[in-house]
């Protein structure tokens, strides 16, 4: 699957959410898009339909393609402690999702963006792949050079202080400290994980 480039309201009306952030569209139409949409909202799904679904939801939200997602998965299955939870906690470490986490984007398009364009540094040193997996201890930064980007202190301005738990964030340096990988009661995303282990489990 490549990367989905088309109208987020109408993936955010197939999920009955807005899982790409404020959406005014999806305000006005909550309910699945076609001419069956209010029908297909009131029709009962399959157990493998409902997994589907939830594996789908969670690659969107994260922007992450299929491959990457069993990546993940099996990287996940592999780990100690709770199968779902390892895996969104891994999600959480992507680079991209970090940067969105700390505010430096308003969307994780946008924080993917200024990843594969070097604005972003771990540990002094620029990273230019989304995908990076950020460790307990790395520290964060904008590149000197973008520090005046207006995308960037545009994002910043609007931030709310001490908005995660596992994220310290500087505002006068511009950098970040990712303290700790999330426990699940402190990610926000509605993502029914365990249906995701059940799907990758058949």
């Amino acid at each position: 699957m490549a990367r989905y480039r088309g109208p987020k309201s109408k993936i955010a009306r197939k999920f009955g959410e807005p899982i790409f952030g404020p959406d005014k569209v999806f305000e006005h139409k909550n309910y699945p898009p076609g001419m069956h949409g209010l029908a297909a909202k009131r029709r009962k799904k399959s157990e493998y339909g409902l997994q589907l679904k939830e594996k789908q939801k969670a690659k969107y939200t994260y922007g992450v393609l299929e491959k990457q997602f069993r990546n993940l998965f099996e990287k996940a299955s592999a780990a100690k402690g709770v199968t779902g939870e390892v895996l969104l906690q891994l999600l959480e470490s992507r680079l991209d999702n970090v940067v969105f986490r700390m505010s430096i984007a308003k969307t994780r398009a946008a924080a993917r963006q200024f990843v594969t364009h070097k604005h972003i540094t771990v540990n002094g040193n620029v990273v230019n792949i989304p995908s990076y997996t950020v460790k307990p201890g790395d520290v964060i930064g904008v590149r000197e050079k973008s520090k005046s980007l207006e995308e960037i202190t545009s994002s910043l301005h609007s931030r709310r202080s001490s908005q995660y738990e596992w994220i310290e964030w500087d505002s006068d340096k511009m950098v970040g400290k990712f303290l700790n990988r999330p426990e699940r009661e402190e990610i926000p995303e509605n993502i029914k994980e365990q249906l995701i282990v059940e799907l990758y489990s058949k």
